[in-house]
């Protein structure tokens, strides 16, 4: 979708430019806004080989105070898997990858019952259910539905 906004950009530029004969200025000035858009359509492309192997502990859960007595995390695997803890239970699922996003499917888990950590549990799993998009910045790893932000992790050593 970003790659066709860019392509529309670059298209409509070059009819603005022609039709209106802008001034040679003016004609750079737009020619650098078409290049700046270019490349920022090719920044945020999500490569799923930045996942494989990696380990992630959660740091943020939006609108909810994490427990202090256990950690939720996720494992990438080699192989297009995830595992990992909910707080309280293991889970295990799929990496899709479409249009250059990263979408986690078939999402099972066990289903013990921890009473201090049952809220964090379930607003877990039902946020991992709902991820559609990932962002991945150095050590930190965004989980998305759409621009709405739903897991933030932190990455840890191997």
């Amino acid at each position: 979708m970003r790659q066709r906004t860019a392509y529309f950009a670059i298209f409509l530029g070059l009819i603005i430019v022609t039709v209106f004969q802008i001034t040679k200025p003016m004609k750079n000035l737009f020619v650098y806004g078409i290049i700046i858009c270019l490349f920022s359509s090719c920044l945020e492309k999500n490569d799923p080989k930045k996942l494989t192997n990696t380990k992630w502990e959660l740091i943020e859960l939006p609108g909810l105070a994490l427990p202090a007595t256990t950690k939720a995390t996720l494992f990438f695997a080699d192989s297009l898997k995830i595992s990992g803890k909910s707080f309280c239970n293991s889970y295990g699922g799929k990496v899709e990858v479409k249009d250059q996003k990263i979408v986690l499917k078939d999402i099972i888990s066990t289903r013990m019952f921890c009473q201090e950590t049952d809220a964090a549990e379930r607003a877990y799993v039902q946020a991992i259910n709902q991820v559609t998009d990932a962002k991945i910045n150095e050590n930190e790893l965004q989980l998305l539905n759409g621009d709405k932000k739903l897991l933030v992790f932190k990455k840890l050593a191997n």
